[in-house]
């Protein structure tokens, strides 16, 4: 009896690691279908929110792009950082230059009421501001001192 119990929990442990083996491979399909999985947010294109636009109060400490995404490291005052809200806003406008431009705001709300001071690494997917027929843009973002170019 203790035999044949042992074989058939072979046997479903077999067929379980064979079948985990079988979904694992399947999976490498839809990683290249999501391209913008690596960035936490998407950018946003809307006039008016960009027009009335009224953030909280943040220091950039870097911002820099990588890949589709625009990379951004701020500083804020909070007790840690974990309630903090994001958005990209892009005005909807681009400045028909060579390269092309574009002009964004960072909304963050912080309701975080201590006197701490917290740094947080946050990025945006750009895909939605590339110009078509174009492969790069200069982006301006309220804030900081220098465009960035966004090369796609």
């Amino acid at each position: 009896m203790l035999r044949l119990i042992l074989k058939n929990t072979k046997q479903i442990l077999l067929y379980t690691v064979l079948g985990l083996l079988f979904l694992n491979t399947q999976c490498e399909e839809e990683d290249n279908l999501v391209n913008d999985s690596f960035c936490d947010f998407t950018t946003i294109i809307n006039t008016s929110k960009y027009n009335n636009l009224n953030s909280d109060d943040f220091n950039f400490i870097n911002a820099e792009i990588n890949e589709d995404c625009l990379e951004v490291t701020i500083g804020a005052s909070g007790c840690d950082g974990n309630s903090w809200e994001f958005s990209l806003i892009d005005s909807g406008a681009v400045a028909e230059s060579s390269p092309e431009q574009r002009y964004l705001k960072i909304d963050f709300d912080n309701e975080e009421l201590c006197l701490a001071y917290f740094e947080k690494k946050v990025s945006f997917n750009l895909t939605s501001v590339q110009v078509e027929g174009s492969s790069k843009i200069m982006l301006h973002i309220d804030g900081l001192d220098e465009p960035l170019e966004y090369v796609y």
